[in-house]
């Protein structure tokens, strides 16, 4: 037990000396999921030992940071550490991320090189014998976009808040200049610009359809109280579309399943006096959430919107036309 409030104290250590604006009392109970008085006492002992502590006025609250970090002798990473690490760069690399497999190699290069010899010998073998044990599975989907010229360029207007001129291969005129306000980058099976043009809200962009993106010198920035995250959550995936209240009822025999299925940020889940769950939710993207359900096969019934129930009805038979055996009669897929 002492060893395991040792290690949270240690752990509260590290979370202070690497932000460099502070946590808060709740900020930490929050990520160390203890109680405020808990990160109390918790914080007191980080102040023990670490003098340095700091005390930053941020009314209507104080934060807590250790300015100078940690010394390395608190830094050493474990050989679970460092598998993840790996890991998650191999993951890249199989999905064709090849940049962003390159940022974590790069990363545990620095992590490894900051590390003391003898620790570095004590952390090999099982290092290893982790990464021996452990594989990525590799799904199957579109490779994502690793053009880092032009993420260059987009986030240079990011972090610029400035405007962006690109030409676009998709949307009604292929080819097309536009001049948009950059909000964000969306990673997914495909790579995704967020960004507004002119008045309109906020849509997606396809980063393998932008050419030649310039950074222009107009300022732009996103609309007030935009945030990416909340915009993501919009969306059942990626595609978007009228935003609408979804309700699907999963049978018992898939209700356990469906329980521990994420479908949405802001889903909830009621189980039924027969064991069957509804699944309740607010999103866009109704086309891509039809083919989801479609793995779920004949255990989910729509109860609403409507118009999913058409686009699921319509995507089925429009696969029934092209694949049924030559000769047999296939219902035509209504209009939507």
């Amino acid at each position: 037990m002492r060893h395991d409030k040792a290690s949270q104290v240690l752990e509260l250590a590290r979370m202070l000396g690497s932000s460099a604006e502070g946590l808060t009392l709740d900020e930490m109970a929050r990520e160390l999921d203890v109680g405020r008085r808990t990160a109390e006492r918790m914080r007191d002992a980080v102040a023990v030992v670490f003098p340095q502590l700091e005390i930053v006025d941020d009314p209507p609250t104080r934060r807590f940071r250790i300015p100078s970090g940690l010394d390395g002798l608190y830094q050493a990473p474990t050989a679970e550490e460092l598998a993840a690490l790996r890991r998650a760069a191999e993951g890249f690399a199989a999905g064709g991320q090849r940049s962003s497999a390159a940022a974590l190699r790069g990363l545990e290069r620095k992590v490894m090189s900051a590390t003391k010899a003898g620790a570095r010998r004590r952390l090999a073998p099982d290092l290893e014998a982790l990464v021996q044990a452990e594989a990525i599975a590799v799904h199957a989907g579109p490779r994502p976009f690793e053009d880092e010229a032009v993420l260059g360029v987009i986030r240079e207007a990011l972090l610029a808040g400035r405007m962006l001129r690109f030409r676009y291969q998709g949307g009604r005129t292929p080819g097309g200049e536009r001049e948009v306000t950059p909000c964000g980058l969306l990673f997914a099976r495909s790579n995704y610009l967020v960004a507004a043009e002119g008045e309109k809200e906020p849509m997606n962009w396809r980063l393998d359809l932008v050419r030649e993106p310039m950074v222009l010198q107009r300022p732009a920035y996103p609309p007030e109280g935009f945030s990416l995250q909340a915009y993501a959550d919009q969306s059942f995936g990626i595609y978007r579309d009228a935003v609408e209240d979804v309700v699907l009822r999963f049978r018992p025999e898939a209700a356990e399943g469906a329980l521990r299925w994420r479908f949405h940020a802001g889903q909830s889940a009621d189980v039924e006096p027969d064991g069957s769950v509804v699944v309740r939710f607010r999103a866009s993207g109704m086309r891509e959430l039809a083919w989801h359900l479609f793995t779920w096969g004949a255990t989910v019934q729509i109860l609403a919107p409507e118009r999913l129930r058409t686009v699921l009805v319509s995507e089925l038979r429009a696969a029934l036309a092209a694949h049924a055996p030559e000769g047999s009669q296939a219902e035509p897929p209504p209009a939507i």
